[in-house]
């Protein structure tokens, strides 16, 4: 019986390991990995390098984005870290209209 109490602080520090990092992490794994697959044609993106490009073409494992006017990179998908969300325009003041 003193084994396994001697066993429980270990068994509680691997469990609280499990859910404050590797859970995490994993959950964040997979929210990239979506993202990356769910890229199409014509969408702006950032690279993990924090290149900003609109997507040009894709293959399996790459992506060709344009960076500026006939300027083209390629990259690959794992590479994509993020979606840029296009700005959003301001709503009109009414007071303009007076």
């Amino acid at each position: 019986m003193n084994d396994v109490a001697a066993l429980l602080p270990l068994v509680a520090i691997v469990a609280l390991f499990w859910f404050m990092v590797i859970r995490p992490q994993q959950r964040r794994q997979k929210e990239v990995l979506r993202l990356q697959q769910s890229i199409e044609v014509g969408q702006r993106v950032m690279t993990s390098s924090g290149i900003f490009g609109t997507v040009v073409s894709l293959t399996d494992d790459r992506a060709r984005l344009e960076i500026a006017p006939g300027t083209q990179i390629e990259v690959v998908r794992a590479a994509i870290a993020k979606v840029d969300e296009p700005l959003q325009q301001p709503d009109a003041d009414p007071r303009d209209d007076a």
